[in-house]
């Protein structure tokens, strides 16, 4: 798959505003997504999350707003807005929304 957000192309924009936060739910918008990657951002109302389970590739998280409980290997992390993690690739991991909060994903196909 080779889409991207035409729209999105050439232009400053702030990350908070590109996804909205809704009631009861994990809402996500794709970015980026080719065969090398994609970027993906997501916007978790408080209480929500996504449970534990792993991935083959290394994910790169950066919280945009607000802070997430995220576990990686049993290991529990607060990540709050400007601050990154990484999950790496075929660990258990999972996030929880501490409050409502945003996040940009970016995982690179290797």
């Amino acid at each position: 798959m080779t889409s991207q957000d035409d729209s999105l192309i050439g232009r400053a924009l702030a990350l908070a505003g590109l996804v909205q936060y809704q009631p009861g739910a994990v809402v996500s918008r794709t970015l980026i997504d080719k065969k090398i990657g994609t970027l993906t951002l997501f916007a978790f109302d408080e209480g929500q999350g996504l449970s534990e389970h792993t991935a083959p590739f290394d994910a790169f998280v950066q919280i945009v707003d607000g802070a997430a409980d995220i576990t990686i290997g049993g290991e529990d992390h607060r990540v709050s807005a400007g601050e990154m993690i990484i999950m790496p690739a075929n660990v258990p991991h999972a996030l929880r929304a501490v409050g409502r909060f945003k996040m940009l994903l970016v995982m690179i196909r290797a």
